[in-house]
């Protein structure tokens, strides 16, 4: 499996059968390239302009919402949470996706704003990649971060939705969150691939956002 980050919270994974997963697609006003090309399943955390833009993107399924579904022989899981703190009354709901991609089961946080309850770690269950939001401002901050990420307790952790020179508005950088995690390996790149078992524990992986 090959996880490409392209910047703020959008993913591009493929897999060993050349199945193709875009998640949380961003516009031009966040900074970044925009994705332009064909996937088979494009998962959405929230409908707002830095994670839901589909104008370039040719996609078999896309999903929106929580349930359990089968798209493209990929099993995904949607989970209920919110974008802040007070149950969604001020930046509304959140669903973050599970995807089982050749194996390794690799959950987006979206744009989650508070620190999961021992429920909600529950219902995410056992996670290979983790895929977490540590900017603050409008999501987790690098300490709830590092609090979330703990309790999941992933073998693989890659930040996003943070500061970097190319991310047109105002949000942390990486520096919080590893302090607290009080570990990141750069991986040189925007891609990492993944084969056999994974036998780290929260071991951070920082992704390029070029």
């Amino acid at each position: 499996m090959e996880i490409t980050w392209l910047g703020h919270s959008s993913f591009f994974i493929k897999d060993s059968k050349g199945r193709k997963i875009l998640m949380d697609p961003f516009d031009e006003s966040v900074g970044y390239d925009v994705f332009k090309g064909d996937v088979d399943v494009v998962t959405i955390s929230h409908h707002h302009f830095d994670h839901d833009y589909l104008e370039n993107v040719n996609y078999e399924h896309s999903i929106d919402k929580a349930g359990f579904f089968y798209l493209s022989d990929i099993p995904v899981t949607g989970v209920p949470s919110y974008h802040d703190k007070v149950q969604g009354a001020k930046r509304g709901e959140n669903i973050i996706f599970i995807l089982t991609i050749d194996d390794y089961k690799v959950c987006h946080l979206g744009d989650l704003g508070y620190v999961l309850s021992q429920d909600d770690i529950e219902k995410i269950g056992k996670v290979d990649v983790l895929l977490i939001p540590i900017g603050g401002n409008y999501t987790l901050d690098g300490k709830e971060a590092s609090q979330v990420a703990k309790l999941i307790n992933s073998p693989l952790v890659i930040p996003m939705h943070y500061k970097t020179p190319m991310l047109s508005f105002e949000l942390e950088g990486l520096e919080s969150f590893l302090t607290y995690m009080k570990n990141g390996e750069r991986v040189g790149s925007n891609k990492l691939t993944l084969e056999g078992p994974l036998e780290d524990i929260n071991k951070v992986m920082i992704l390029d956002y070029k």
